[in-house]
């Protein structure tokens, strides 16, 4: 049997709601590890905002970035990663978002797994690649989160969290702002030592092998799936920075 380590860098994640910290799982997952810090390290995750929240299932975010108007923008990103399907998707860890039926194109976007969606998740489009866990009394900010009013704009902020936001609100076209979004004032790594959190236990993925008890629909049954749309204009933004 496969022995999962525990062995991780610790990153917090600052909002304005409050902030946790997550145990990165750099030795089960370490091209997605690597991957997920690349952006960390170059800020890219500053001012972006929790982007969709689905109660029972996940909070997802990294995208996009929050230039003091709305819509917030897709910011550049980098190839894809290499799926690393190693570790379940139960309550408590973070993933990589991806789009429908394409294994390996995760690149910013990330989800927290809100309840335990193993038996979907670590088998639906290859698996999800969970690359890490919420340590400590993290997930109390995380379902305060889960816990915020949702509304629907044009996707993918068709199930975005707001505060201090009403349904009124909405239908009036009142502008939405900072103060009303979940933002990500950044990521930072708090504790790169080679054993942090040596008591976690990494659940494995048995599941990886077996038929999906749920098929993935377009959007995904995706655990955060990016949609094809925003994927697109994610792609474009970069080809842009690219280019100058």
């Amino acid at each position: 049997m496969i022995s999962h380590h525990a062995s991780a860098t610790v990153v917090e994640v600052r909002t304005n709601v409050g902030n946790f910290q997550i145990n990165l799982f750099d030795e089960d997952t370490p091209r997605t590890v690597e991957n997920f810090l690349s952006y960390v390290n170059a800020g890219a995750y500053a001012n972006n905002v929790v982007h969709r929240s689905v109660p029972g299932f996940v909070v997802q975010m990294g995208g996009f970035q929050f230039n003091d108007s709305f819509p917030p923008d897709a910011i550049a990103t980098a190839s894809p990663v290499q799926n690393e399907p190693e570790l379940s998707n139960v309550i408590a860890t973070v993933a990589m978002a991806k789009l429908s039926n394409q294994p390996d194109s995760a690149t910013s976007q990330f989800f927290i797994n809100l309840s335990d969606n193993s038996q979907n998740l670590d088998t639906s489009n290859s698996g999800f690649s969970v690359f890490g866990q919420v340590i400590g009394d993290g997930m109390a900010v995380v379902n305060q989160i889960a816990a915020l009013d949702r509304f629907g704009f044009a996707s993918p902020f068709n199930e975005i969290p707001l505060q201090n936001y009403t349904a009124t609100d909405a239908q009036s076209g009142v502008e939405i702002t900072r103060d009303n979004v979940v933002l990500i004032t950044d990521i930072v790594v708090i504790d790169s030592a080679v054993v942090t959190n040596p008591g976690l236990n990494p659940v494995p993925n048995t599941r990886i092998d077996a038929t999906p008890t749920t098929p993935p629909s377009e959007q995904g049954s995706s655990g955060g799936s990016l949609g094809f749309a925003a994927l697109v204009m994610m792609a474009i933004v970069f080809r842009r920075k690219i280019a100058k």
